[in-house]
């Protein structure tokens, strides 16, 4: 038996933030990042459509990118005090992510992190709150699935939560929102959409259901996603469609080992001064896990059939999964995105020689693909990868090598 779970309601199109007016309870807190959506003024607008459907708001910011476990619990703390019956989650991934976890802690005050990523073991919730995601980026689509990605700084790794109880129960999805995005972003976090959608359409437990949305997402990504970057408004508009279409694929059919290795990449540098921003990752590595599930007749097989739904040369499908390849690395070309760590700078542009140096990525791959391994997203991968083969991979992300194993 498989399961497909979606949030109760997702309110989509220019206005749907006014759905917030309708909502019934008596205390709510908006968890929000940085200054964009109160610069832009649809923190302010949230909070007054709250306060319009009679709710004492209190504010919860500063939640900053790749959000750790101490403003998990620093966020809880507050919630605990305040005691919200509404969450509402406004912003990109680092916010949402963050106020799931908070959500668990609210509801649970015993339960530590470690709790948290115990895969699908999370007690019930919706004792004390329900849940509303509001997405201003077009590309984790976490205001629909059943994941959040929290990181510990501590150990250099960020660690998945997933569990369907973290489905939020409402989405909004208004592109209004994603129009404030910075180019860079366009470009990144449309890569993890596209990433999504394909690892969930390949995924072992991939159903009619999620393929759907899964293969829908791809055509509307290779229609849109680089004419957003370039600002049509009209592109930007239907990204944020595509990338929550790929949000529902992957939240119930899962994902594979690009995942695993940008989570377990993300933060491993962080103490040479940057991170390896996941939507970056996800492009680098999604041509080399391409090439490497292929060696896997079903995986192969569907590989070919999103290159036919693109519409990609090929008279089989060998020639078809290097299409798709091809495909996945000329998006990256066309926005400015390096093809290997070791061409990733500081700033996330290509560049000859990046932040992470030769000796030491190597020095840490062990651990890294060990890590990679333990990641969550690694079960639902159509070939499962030895410790040798992960660290073979992540070295061919590295120099950008083919894949031949």
């Amino acid at each position: 038996m498989k399961r497909f779970t979606n949030p109760r309601d997702i309110y989509h199109g220019k206005g749907a933030l006014a759905a917030l007016k309708d909502f019934k309870g008596k205390k709510a807190v908006i968890c929000v990042g940085g200054g964009s959506m109160k610069k832009f003024g649809f923190l302010d607008r949230a909070k007054g459509y709250l306060e319009e459907a009679g709710m004492e708001v209190r504010i919860i910011d500063g939640i900053e990118p790749d959000p750790s476990v101490e403003t998990v619990m620093k966020g809880a703390a507050a919630m605990q005090e305040f005691g919200p019956d509404w969450i509402v989650a406004i912003g990109g991934g680092s916010p949402i992510d963050a106020a799931k976890a908070m959500w668990i802690k609210y509801e649970y005050p015993d339960t530590t992190f470690e709790d948290m990523c115990k895969v699908f073991g999370l007690p019930k919730l919706r004792t004390k709150a329900r849940f509303c995601a509001v997405s201003s980026t077009s590309g984790t689509a976490t205001e629909v699935t059943a994941f959040s990605i929290i990181t510990d700084y501590k150990k250099g790794i960020k660690f998945p939560i997933a569990d369907f109880e973290i489905t939020p129960d409402v989405a909004i999805v208004d592109p209004e929102l994603a129009r404030t995005m910075p180019q860079k972003l366009v470009a990144h976090t449309g890569m993890d959409a596209l990433t999504h959608a394909i690892e969930a359409y390949v995924s072992t437990v991939h159903s009619d259901f999620t393929d759907a949305p899964a293969i829908h997402s791809i055509e509307m990504i290779q229609r849109d996603l680089v004419n957003s970057y370039n600002g049509d408004m009209t592109a930007r508009d239907n990204m944020h469609t595509s990338q929550c279409l790929a949000g529902i694929a992957f939240s119930s059919g899962l994902l594979g080992i690009v995942h695993s290795m940008a989570h377990k990449t993300g933060a491993a540098f962080a103490d040479l001064g940057a991170h390896i921003i996941h939507g970056a990752a996800n492009a680098m590595y999604l041509p080399k896990v391409i090439a490497f599930n292929a060696k896997n007749a079903e995986a192969k097989k569907r590989y070919a059939v999103i290159a036919d739904y693109l519409h990609l040369a090929g008279a089989n499908e060998d020639e078809k999964v290097a299409s798709l390849i091809a495909f996945c690395r000329d998006l990256s070309e066309k926005m400015k995105i390096p093809h290997g760590i070791k061409f990733y700078g500081a700033d996330s542009y290509p560049t000859e020689q990046g932040f992470v140096p030769e000796k030491v990525f190597l020095e840490r791959l062990p651990s890294i693909a060990a890590n990679a391994i333990l990641d969550a997203c690694t079960g639902s991968n159509p070939r499962q990868p030895t410790q040798e083969e992960m660290e073979k991979l992540l070295k061919c992300c590295y120099y950008d090598l083919d894949v031949d194993f």
